[in-house]
């Protein structure tokens, strides 16, 4: 890995973790700006190093750097009611990352679909695993964990995509 890509993917770690900081505490589920983040990582930086963001963001929570929302870090936190979340973030990049590949389908559609995909898994991966840790139904999940985050998550989504296309051009642009 190049000293440039290495540096794009610390950045955009960072970034996360700024993100992470904005919160509106919603119960057990905060509102944040990671998915705004995490829905520009796969456009801005390509599917691997998206990936590698996502996964070493989830390491150095692990290891207990402040970098979730509420200034919190542990492995404590990936596994108790909102960690599925932020492991569906890490699937759900992997799902984008994928999409990317799909060189006969239109860019745009692609971006899309990719964010899509990206958020119905984190929606999904967050819904189980805060149902049997807090023995919840789904429909009792899916109203406290999802339906209040569903327009606000899509709008992120869509600006994420947007901000991801104008830093790959400026990257591609200072790289010629």
């Amino acid at each position: 890995m190049s000293s440039f890509r290495i540096a794009r993917c610390g950045l955009c770690i960072a970034l996360l973790a700024v993100a992470s900081y904005i919160t509106i505490p919603l119960g057990p589920v905060p509102f944040t700006l990671q998915t705004l983040v995490i829905a520009m990582l796969p456009v801005a930086l390509g599917g691997r190093d998206a990936i590698v963001t996502v996964a070493l963001y989830l390491l150095l929570g692990a290891l207990g750097l402040p970098v979730f929302s509420g200034f919190s870090g542990s492995i404590a936190v990936l596994a108790g009611p909102t960690g599925g979340f932020l492991w569906g973030f890490l699937a759900g990049t992997a799902f984008a990352a994928g999409i990317q590949h799909l060189e006969a389908v239109p860019e745009p559609l692609r971006e899309a679909l990719g964010a899509a995909g990206m958020l119905l898994i984190s929606y999904a991966w967050g819904t189980a695993q805060l149902m049997v840790l807090m023995s919840m139904t789904f429909p009792g999940a899916l109203a406290l964990a999802v339906a209040p985050f569903v327009i606000p998550d899509i709008i992120k989504m869509a600006v994420g995509v947007k901000i991801g296309r104008a830093v790959c051009r400026a990257l591609r642009a200072q790289r010629a």
